[in-house]
């Protein structure tokens, strides 16, 4: 036994809560007012805590929104695959984009920090990468490559705009953009390379 803090049992969820305490600090006050202090209150944890866990604050960051892309991945993929159909397929589309669960006022608010830091992060860069590569395959249960990724920028971006719009999002309108996209599917390429 060679006595070092890192080999010894701890707390078996204390990593997840600083994770999710780090992600509420970061929606409450941005990636640039985020603080190891802050951190460990909101996590009720000793300031020690974290150095414990992670290297630094870019690592926690990191591991922070990796937590987040994650978990929404998840939710996005089982949204999807319990569709037993394309019309149902669509339907969960709509649900992704429309409705209370996918993306919460606090996940975009997350969301616009992960996009803004992974232009200082290679890490986060990463991982938006894979995120948007596990969107695109779990569209792809249902949909051509060219669907799948006009749907997930559709996804991605309505909620984006229903962020900063005092209209509340016509779902109707959503449900027909989504129709037209998966009905244009024959003629969507997925090389974007050309002019």
């Amino acid at each position: 036994m060679s006595g070092t803090r890192r080999e010894i049992p701890n707390d078996p969820g204390r990593k997840e809560r600083i994770l999710d305490a780090a992600l509420d600090v970061i929606s409450e006050c941005g990636v640039h007012s985020t603080t190891h202090r802050k951190i460990a209150a909101r996590a009720d944890v000793p300031l020690g805590s974290l150095t414990y866990y992670f290297d630094g604050m870019a690592d926690l960051l990191a591991q922070a929104f990796a937590r987040l892309s994650d978990t929404m991945s998840r939710f996005y993929r089982q949204t999807l695959q319990s569709a037993a159909s394309t019309a149902e397929a669509e339907a969960a589309v709509v649900e992704l984009i429309c409705g209370p669960s996918y993306a919460t006022e606090r996940d975009m608010t997350l969301i616009f920090e992960m996009y803004a830091y992974a232009n200082h992060s290679e890490a986060v860069s990463a991982t938006l990468r894979t995120w948007l590569e596990r969107s695109r395959d779990s569209l792809a249960l249902h949909f051509t490559p060219g669907v799948s990724r006009a749907l997930d920028a559709l996804i991605e971006g309505w909620p984006m705009h229903r962020a900063f719009s005092d209209d509340p999002l016509d779902r109707r309108l959503v449900t027909e953009t989504v129709h037209a996209i998966v009905a244009a599917g024959p003629r969507l390429s997925t090389d974007t390379a050309g002019p």
